[in-house]
């Protein structure tokens, strides 16, 4: 983080319930939380959690609030049953993580090396936006058709995908229409 980000950077400090929606782990923000993040839509942030220094993009809830996903290394680490509460602590970063490229897009760029130098010169938001968009959507063959047109359009000198809506297209195991699923 640089000096600038964090003087900034205030951190947000609560106590949030872990879930478990469809078998994948979250912490689902509480509403005071949510309203000190500088944005409604995905926020990067470094974050500990019950002492557990990570960083992580946010995730917005559909309903004005934020969630965090749980991968299964930080849930092992946390030791925590579901509603148990894990305290947390936040602090904003404009230095968003790398994401994790799923295998079939990995494979896809990987097929197109002339696309290595395009890849790497993204910002890592616009590779989260790349990624989120093929993720978002639990149809095998809109996912491979997603593909696809992310290799023809970072060939043709697209740096984001087209007519994204950060706000609806998200993770469809753990949401419906841009909102986290078992939440009102």
């Amino acid at each position: 983080m640089s000096k600038s980000t964090a003087a900034t950077a205030s951190a947000i400090e609560f106590f949030a319930p872990a879930k478990v929606i469809n078998d994948r782990p979250i912490l689902h923000l509480p509403p005071e939380a949510s309203a000190e993040l500088p944005s409604r839509g995905q926020v990067a942030v470094r974050a500990t959690a019950n002492g557990i220094d990570f960083t992580t993009v946010i995730e917005p809830d559909g309903m004005r609030g934020h969630w965090i996903n749980v991968d299964e290394n930080l849930w092992a680490e946390l030791g925590v049953s579901e509603s148990e509460s894990v305290a947390l602590k936040l602090i904003p970063t404009k230095e968003w993580p790398e994401t994790d490229i799923p295998d079939d897009f990995r494979a896809a760029l990987d097929d197109a090396p002339d696309l290595t130098e395009v890849w790497a010169g993204l910002t890592p938001m616009a590779r989260w936006e790349w990624v989120r968009w093929i993720r978002a959507t639990r149809n095998a063959d809109t996912r491979a058709r997603r593909v696809r047109v992310a290799i023809s359009k970072l060939e043709n000198g697209k740096r984001r995908p087209c007519c994204f809506d950060l706000s609806s297209c998200t993770d469809p195991e753990l949401s419906k229409s841009g909102k986290l699923l078992g939440i009102s």
